[in-house]
């Protein structure tokens, strides 16, 4: 009895004619085009989503370049399947003067010391190497092995793409049932883009959806020997599946990164886009509803108040409910923050005394501000001459210094013209009128 194969892996191109996507590396005079014309080849890193042929591309190459391929895993395997692999690419090389290309599934997740271990190889062309990886390799590969690598960035399959790897899995599994039984598939327009649509670029998730559907095609009355796959034979299949989320790669940064840009750009309905988005790939609410509390006060912060508030509610009110009737809260939330007025002055108010304390250190705190709650303090002047606000003309004890007496006067928060920091610029602006006229006054008086 023969070992089940997927469908994904029975229908894997063998030629490169048959690859399907990634136009903007293999089209006309497009990189790797220019490769196999010069028949230069050099090693690279594969970096893209799942499901967007990696591993099949560095199948092609050593097949059109006439290399023996060796395939590691870095979830699987360590440094002893380097060095076999090593030996393996050695040995071929001597015996039937044939090159290697060494293909790394995963390899970001090989540590730097692993890493490492392939350079010489590389570079003394025992093989040629190709990593794959879902991660963004500047942060996740070394510097040594990127230098010796050009890193390719394959894309997402778009639905044309998809349509036609479909019509091929279609036409691959009619050919199994007419050999087995002279029964043939045929499948639905609606089903077809449900199917499309549940991939979300993803050519493998694409396949193990039909073959898991197929099972649930139904014969076609009055047409012996057909079946039909159906809409509602496909729901089957991916109702409660996900869209493609990596809950802690480059995706999940970069759908992070474009809720918090839309929030900022005013835009509600692309900060609900990108909420939902997250929230059907799976991330955790609880770090969406910490963001939006961060947005609050770094995107809108004086400028309108309630908006730190309303978030650290809806952070609230997802904890007694969870989801999904929690997820409404956070989608509140992010459409509030969206439209509230913007303003990032607390927020670079605090980076320019962030960096004030780095660089200056620890400054005394002056006398006047310190409490004396024992006779000792009393006796050392702690709080002598410390003006009490609330004693003074509209609580303001116009021309005093809080800051340390090593250290200028800074002017750190600057208040922006939108929402309520109008009002608190002008409040400013009063409070310095009444301080340069308090310390003109004290000059006159010396």
């Amino acid at each position: 009895m023969s070992l089940y194969q997927p469908l994904s892996d029975r229908l894997r191109p063998t030629r490169l004619d048959e690859y399907v996507g990634q136009s903007h590396l293999l089209g006309a005079n497009r990189a790797l085009s220019r490769m196999f014309a010069s028949g230069k080849l050099h090693s690279m890193v594969f970096w893209g989503p799942p499901g967007t042929g990696k591993t099949t591309l560095a199948l092609l190459i050593a097949k059109q370049s006439d290399l023996q391929f060796i395939s590691l895993s870095a979830v699987l395997d360590g440094v002893k399947e380097v060095r076999a692999a090593v030996e393996q690419a050695r040995l071929h090389r001597e015996q039937f003067k044939q090159g290697t290309l060494l293909f790394v599934d995963e390899v970001h997740r090989f540590n730097k010391a692993q890493q490492d271990a392939f350079l010489p190889f590389v570079e003394d062309g025992t093989f040629i190497f190709i990593g794959a990886t879902t991660e963004n390799p500047s942060f996740e590969l070394n510097n040594a092995l990127l230098s010796r690598a050009r890193v390719y960035v394959l894309r997402s399959l778009d639905e044309d793409e998809l349509a036609e790897i479909l019509v091929r899995g279609v036409a691959l599994l009619s050919a199994d049932l007419q050999q087995a039984d002279g029964q043939t598939l045929q499948i639905e327009d609606k089903a077809r883009e449900l199917l499309i649509q549940a991939a979300d670029g993803d050519a493998r998730r694409l396949l193990n959806l039909l073959e898991q559907a197929a099972d649930f095609a139904e014969a076609v009355e009055g047409q012996p020997g057909l079946l039909s796959l159906s809409a509602d034979h496909c729901r089957e299949v991916v109702q409660g599946g996900v869209r493609r989320f990596d809950k802690g790669g480059e995706a999940f940064y970069d759908q992070i990164s474009a809720l918090h840009k839309s929030v900022r750009g005013s835009d509600p309905n692309a900060a609900l886009y990108w909420l939902v988005r997250m929230l059907d790939g799976g991330v955790d609410p609880r770090y969406l509803a910490r963001r939006l509390i961060r947005m609050a006060s770094e995107e809108i912060g004086n400028a309108d108040p309630k908006a730190l508030q309303l978030a650290v509610n809806a952070a609230e009110a997802y904890e007694r409910l969870g989801s999904p009737e929690g997820d409404l809260a956070l989608a509140h939330a992010a459409t509030y923050l969206a439209v509230a007025p913007k303003s990032n002055a607390a927020y670079m108010a605090y980076k320019a005394v962030l960096k004030d304390v780095k660089e200056h250190g620890s400054y005394e705190v002056p006398l006047h501000l310190r409490n004396a709650p024992t006779k000792l303090m009393a006796e050392l002047d702690y709080g002598k001459g410390y003006r009490y606000a609330h004693d003074e003309p509209e609580a303001f004890a116009a021309g005093e210094c809080y800051f340390p007496e090593e250290m200028a006067e800074r002017d750190y928060y600057q208040p922006v013209e939108r929402g309520l920091e109008i009002k608190i610029a002008a409040k400013l602006a009063h409070l310095r009128e009444l301080n340069a006229h308090a310390i003109f006054k004290r000059r006159d008086e010396h």
